[in-house]
């Protein structure tokens, strides 16, 4: 079953089935992409990488941009670390964040595309700001693009 976004007109199908292969990573400059941001006052340069080991949340949901990639696209259910919520605020009694992903790779996708709900994974990547057009605006979407993933232990199947 495809669906399609009418306000992104990108086309959505659940991941289960045959992936596809043409998808390339999201380009960044013609140096390659990088893992290190802007430097900092100090002069050293900043660093990019996220590890999260955490829970499925869903099952994942490839994605076909109308660029003709693909990607897969899921979300991972980690613990809020202690003191990460300001008090009295609206996320204040929240004790776990469910962190957008995403894969662009091919053999990526085949392995998490057999993820399911409650698996325990792990995933590395780096923290990314897509944009992209919507409805006649540029929306952002900020997710942990993924570099490398695995489970750690499947879910009972119910």
């Amino acid at each position: 079953m495809t669906t399609t976004d009418t306000t992104t007109q990108t086309k959505r199908r659940p991941a289960a089935g045959t992936p596809r292969t043409r998808a390339k990573p999201p380009a960044v400059d013609a140096n390659g992409p990088s893992r290190s941001g802007p430097p900092v006052e100090d002069g050293d340069p900043g660093v990019n990488d996220v590890r999260l080991l955490g829970r499925v949340t869903s099952v994942p949901v490839v994605v076909d941009l109308p660029s003709g990639d693909a990607l897969v696209s899921f979300r991972v259910s980690v613990p809020r670390s202690p003191g990460a919520a300001r008090p009295g605020s609206a996320t204040a009694g929240q004790r776990i964040d469910s962190i957008p992903c995403s894969a662009w790779s091919a053999a990526l996708r085949r392995r998490i595309a057999g993820w399911r709900p409650g698996d325990m994974v792990e995933v590395s990547g780096a923290v990314c700001c897509r944009f992209y057009q919507a409805g006649g605006a540029t929306r952002s979407r900020v997710e942990v693009v993924v570099s490398s993933a695995k489970i750690i232990r499947r879910s009972r199947v119910a």
